[in-house]
């Protein structure tokens, strides 16, 4: 179970900012991604999301060899410090985790004990302003994790007010998403926006702010934007099919996601992957697919309300894994996570 055989030195190692790379980015839930991954000597991980590192310098305390993948640039140069400490226990690959398994087998792996993947933004990029991530502190409208390609700025100045409603409306889950989206094209045919704090403040001014408002009126706005440049839905989709690909039987698949929609492809995933198909009955010569996947615990785990209390990024993260079984291998298939990993699939305009 989550949260048993955990190792008492980790906690104070996060606190003093060991595990994780700089002080101030703590990997979120780190003792429940362990005891639900189990890493260990003579094991393979793949940390698909490594930004600062946090899980693979956990795991590799541990013993366990770890493959690490990220797109984003900066993450390289944390990636080639690892290499000089954990050599022959660690590799680096600039990527997207979305194809994991190709990584892998161009680097002549074809199976691993594990993957764990940390959803979403990372902390070490959300304090960097020229990144454009937040509104924290006022930056260019980037938000670009590979650092390359469609920006935040593109999409905002050069999508149809249409598109923009449906962005910010699915992948924000903004309920006044036609009102934003008419704000922003008014305000951008009188000159680009290219500032985060420039796009808060009109985010704001339209849709006014109480003092109750637990979160700032943007964020859903930032959210959007930057799950549609980043492919990010497009990414966890194709990365939890790749993930069913390269584990072996009893490899375990850890996901710690941050928001409800991050959290519904991962449910539907393992809902899907852990529940036998029967052919129809129409078609009785059809065999009933085996569940590639079984789970020792349905619903997610959450931060405890220490942790939840040191590090803000922890109160919405949510832990969901599951052990690989020896069944085939299912196609993967898109249409089953619904309407928000199509618009995630776009990704350009």
């Amino acid at each position: 179970m989550v949260g048993d055989n955990i190792d008492p030195g980790i906690d104070s190692r996060v606190r003093e900012g060991v595990v994780g790379g700089p002080v101030g980015h703590i990997p979120v839930m780190l003792k429940e991604v362990l005891s639900a991954l189990q890493p260990a000597s003579n094991k393979l991980i793949v940390d698909g999301t490594f930004g600062a590192g946090g899980y693979s310098r956990a795991m590799l305390e541990k013993g366990a060899c770890v493959f690490a993948i990220d797109r984003d640039p900066d993450a390289q140069v944390t990636g080639k410090k690892f290499l000089q400490e954990y050599d022959g226990k660690f590799q680096f690959h600039d990527g997207e985790f979305g194809q994991m398994d190709e990584i892998c087998k161009k680097a002549e792996i074809d199976f691993v004990d594990g993957v764990v993947l940390d959803i979403g933004v990372s902390s070490m990029q959300i304090d960097e302003a020229e990144r454009g991530f937040s509104f924290q502190n006022d930056g260019p409208l980037d938000m670009r994790m590979g650092q390359s390609g469609l920006s935040a700025g593109d999409v905002v100045n050069g999508a149809e007010g249409k598109d923009l409603t449906r962005i910010i409306g699915i992948l924000g889950e903004e309920r006044h998403a036609a009102r934003v989206s008419r704000a922003i094209v008014a305000c951008r045919d009188k000159k680009p926006i290219t500032r985060t704090l420039e796009l808060a403040q009109l985010v704001e001014k339209t849709l006014g702010r109480k003092f109750s408002d637990r979160i700032h009126p943007a964020t859903r706005t930032f959210q959007a934007l930057r799950i549609f440049v980043n492919r990010e839905l497009e990414q966890l989709a194709n990365g939890l099919f790749a993930a069913e690909r390269i584990l072996k039987a009893s490899g375990r698949l850890v996901v710690v996601t941050f928001h409800s929609l991050e959290d519904r492809i991962v449910k539907r995933f393992f809902a899907d992957r852990c529940g036998q198909k029967g052919g129809s009955r129409h078609l009785p010569q059809i065999e009933a697919l085996q569940p590639c996947f079984r789970q020792e615990r349905s619903g997610p785990v959450k931060a405890g309300i220490k942790e939840a209390e040191l590090n803000p990024r922890a109160r919405s993260a949510k832990l969901r894994w599951a052990i690989r079984t020896d069944a085939a291998v299912r196609d993967a298939n898109l249409d089953l996570f619904g309407s928000e990993v199509s618009l995630s699939l776009s990704g350009r305009i």
